[in-house]
């Protein structure tokens, strides 16, 4: 498992209000994936300093809201129907954002990169199976 994106601490008023407003955050702007799994109701309350009953409530919202598909021995995971991109993509996509920062790159760089890129293969002739010649 990745490590998701670390959460802030949450407001006083509505602690699992915060919670589910931020993972719900994470999960629809995409960078959480499909399937990917959530940290445990008890890591998500001992990272954020708050009861454990207040982290599982934040996650019944989710999965209420279609958001996270939980299972026993599997735990909480992003539901497919809910993510933006798969997760895979998103591991790709950070490992991508992670290598060019260790280099220094322009962020507007690598965004434009692989836009021309996508756009590129987007437009490339196709076999009979469908996938891209290149």
């Amino acid at each position: 498992m990745t490590t998701p994106p670390t959460l802030s601490p949450t407001d006083d008023a509505s602690p699992a209000l915060d919670i589910y407003r931020q993972l719900r955050g994470l999960i629809v702007s995409g960078q959480l994936g499909a399937g990917e799994r959530l940290p445990t109701v008890r890591q998500t309350a001992q990272d954020l300093n708050v009861a454990p009953g207040t982290a599982a409530k934040a996650y019944k919202l989710l999965e209420r809201d279609g958001l996270v598909v939980t299972r026993t021995a599997a735990g909480t995971r992003v539901a497919d129907a809910a993510a933006v991109l798969p997760g895979p993509v998103v591991r790709r996509i950070r490992e991508l954002v992670n290598e060019a920062e260790a280099v220094g790159s322009n962020a507007d760089d690598v965004i434009d990169v692989l836009r021309v890129i996508w756009q590129t293969r987007s437009n490339m002739p196709t076999t009979q199976e469908g996938t891209n010649v290149s």
